[in-house]
């Protein structure tokens, strides 16, 4: 029997080793992408980790992967126990935000088990879509009560690669400066970075690090470069329970390719859990006017807030946002009598709330935090006639501040509200699951003017790296649009404005400006700002590179509409190539900066021909321009 066991053993041993070499990489649907897995036996380094290749080359190399928790280590000397077959996952979905209303994706999966010394196993779930890959950890408990602590996720970046990373903050509000060694210029000693995260690997080959699929019990992550610049730690920013005797991780993303590859992905959404909310007819996306950019204390000033709501009318926007201090309002009139005047012109109001969880700032205060006082709150602002609310000032990505997002959208779906988070983390793929989170802000935007001078000479490069990195993972509430100045002037054309509400996604799509200036503008201009989307059937990237210029079109039903900026401080023309665009027999408006940077200069029924490669615009130091094609 000794002898019969020590065969099988044997052949087991010899067709496990066979199954190995043969079969641990996992290649994307296209065949672009391959995931080659590197257990610790058989790496010089012991540890365990995984590599990278596109169209054939070796872009990652080494990148760690391993877990912790206060009970047991799953990292190191791990040992590949078994290998799944590779199967196929498609998926395909609608959205009613984002970037594209059908989403087509699949990708090959394998798991992979792993062992460590004392027998405890830690399985590693490996997605290879064609525009990145994803990866998931999955573990189960030895103790009633464990937390995951670490993870030893480590990202092994190439020595001098262009990098687009923001300094980590709760808020997510700071630039994406361009670096080769891993440092910030003024700050060398950040080492911790916000997601998402940008890398150019090779030349014209980039990937975009984030996460998604946040579930109740996770905390976000961040990523951490201390110890080597080149080599970036996935650091989960809490303890995260394991619950019912098991627990996943969320998605570890790293969307592969161009530049038109990482702009046009939907994979965050693509990972992340279906709708949870059944009837979506009350979830609407639309122009929103809002007062707070041009009167900080607008909402206190019953006669402001009914300006903005007779601008939404003349604008034929459908939502006006009442911002904080509307528990103080005056000068004629309260908040209900706002809200009765606004539902009276046919505008649906939204209105702001302090989430209570970080700068305990302007009231009100602790309405949202309790179930039964959210609840509470949810009916009364749905009786009184309000779409919805914009929840500020969160404290992180704690396990607990997650939860308490979730909480906020679950609730919401009875009382039919929508939702945008200010002061918050970045989307995570929750835009699919609850698709009433219309927004969140989560960047360095437009009101900054409010704050200090910084943004008025690096808001056009910045503006040309956000659709790169931190909008390709979902909607980004920027408040674009600004014409006139707020305490702080900017010095972008009125072509750059124009063109940001259509290269930003962002479902609620803030205007902030004075009323006197949208009535002021050219009347080609306010019908173009009438009637533009706020979501988006496709979304095509025709050009662009990170902080110098771009070139987005997007499309609703049959019209598309095309707007560019440059990110520089010297002229430029912009060139968006149409091949991929049908534009035979269709009309162009054309709106692109005039002779000064106030002003515009305005080209209707252009007729495209078959012949017609792509249009050409000159534009200012940091102007824009957008075109409509229609037929």
């Amino acid at each position: 029997m000794n002898l019969l066991r020590k065969t099988w053993v044997i052949a087991i041993a010899v067709m496990m080793g066979a199954c190995h070499s043969e079969t641990l990489d996992i290649v994307s649907p296209n065949g672009n992408l391959k995931i080659t897995i590197e257990p610790s036996e058989k790496n010089a380094s012991g540890e365990t980790s995984f590599s990278v290749a596109y169209k054939e080359k070796n872009i990652l190399s080494g990148s760690r992967l391993g877990l912790e928790t206060d009970v047991q280590k799953l990292a190191g000397n791990l040992k590949l126990k078994e290998v799944s077959a590779s199967k196929r996952v498609i998926d395909d979905y609608r959205m009613i935000t984002g970037k594209r209303s059908l989403c087509t994706n699949e990708a090959s999966e394998r798991v992979y088990s792993f062992e460590n010394e004392t027998g405890q196993t830690l399985e590693v779930t490996f997605r290879a879509y064609n525009d990145g890959i994803a990866f998931k950890y999955g573990i189960k408990a030895i103790s009633d009560k464990e937390n995951v602590t670490h993870e030893h996720t480590t990202y092994i970046i190439p020595k001098g690669a262009k990098r687009w990373m923001q300094q980590y903050d709760p808020g997510y509000e700071k630039f994406f400066p361009l670096s080769t060694d891993g440092k910030l210029a003024d700050h060398p000693d950040v080492d911790k970075w916000g997601y998402p995260a940008l890398v150019e690997l090779q030349d014209s080959v980039f990937v975009l690090l984030t996460e998604a699929n946040i579930r109740r019990g996770h905390c976000g992550s961040l990523l951490y470069n201390g110890d080597q610049r080149d080599n970036y730690q996935v650091y989960p920013v809490g303890q995260q329970p394991v619950n019912n005797g098991q627990w996943e991780s969320p998605w570890r993303l790293l969307i592969i390719g161009d530049l038109c590859d990482i702009v046009e992905s939907t994979l965050v959404t693509d990972v992340s859990d279906p709708s949870k909310v059944e009837n979506t007819e009350w979830i609407n996306p639309g122009m929103v006017s809002w007062s707070y950019w041009a009167h900080n204390h607008g909402s206190k000033d019953y006669q402001i807030v009914k300006e903005y709501i007779d601008l939404a009318v003349r604008m034929k926007w459908p939502y006006d946002l009442i911002d904080w201090e509307w528990n103080e309002m005056g000068n004629g009139g309260d908040l209900q009598d706002a809200v009765k005047y606004a539902l009276q012109q046919g505008i649906k109001p939204l209105l702001w709330y302090n989430s209570s969880t970080n700068w305990l700032g302007p009231e009100p205060l602790y309405r949202l935090n309790k179930k039964e006082d959210r609840e509470k709150e949810y009916k009364w602002l749905s009786e009184m006639g309000i779409a919805g609310v914009k929840v500020d000032f969160f404290s992180g990505d704690s396990v607990t501040t997650m939860n308490y997002y979730i909480d906020l959208l679950e609730d919401a779906v009875k009382y039919k509200l929508l939702l945008n988070f200010h002061g918050a983390t970045i989307p995570r793929g929750w835009q699919r699951t609850y698709p009433h989170m219309m927004s969140v802000e989560g960047v360095y935007g437009a009101e900054w003017y409010n704050n200090n001078s910084i943004l008025t000479n690096r808001a056009a490069e910045h503006n040309a790296t956000l659709p790169f990195t931190r909008n390709v993972v979902g909607p980004m509430d920027y408040t674009p649009g600004t014409f006139s100045d707020s305490q702080h002037p900017h010095i972008t054309s009125h072509g750059h404005e124009l063109a940001l509400p259509v290269i930003f996604e962002s479902a609620l799509q803030h205007m902030p400006d004075r009323p006197s200036v949208y009535d002021n503008l050219p009347e080609a201009v306010k019908h173009l700002l009438s009637e533009l989307p706020t979501a988006w059937d496709d979304t095509k990237l025709l050009a662009g590179y990170p902080g110098v210029e771009v070139v987005m079109a997007r499309r609703k039903g049959d019209i598309w509409y095309i707007a560019g900026i440059n990110g520089t401080n010297e002229p430029r023309t912009l060139r968006a190539p149409l091949a991929a665009i049908p534009v035979s027999g269709k009309q162009v408006s054309l709106f692109k900066d005039g002779t000064d940077d106030r002003s515009f200069a305005i080209e209707e029924n252009i007729h495209l021909s078959d012949e017609e490669i792509g249009l050409e615009i000159k534009c200012l130091p940091r102007g824009g321009f957008v075109a409509v094609i229609r037929h």
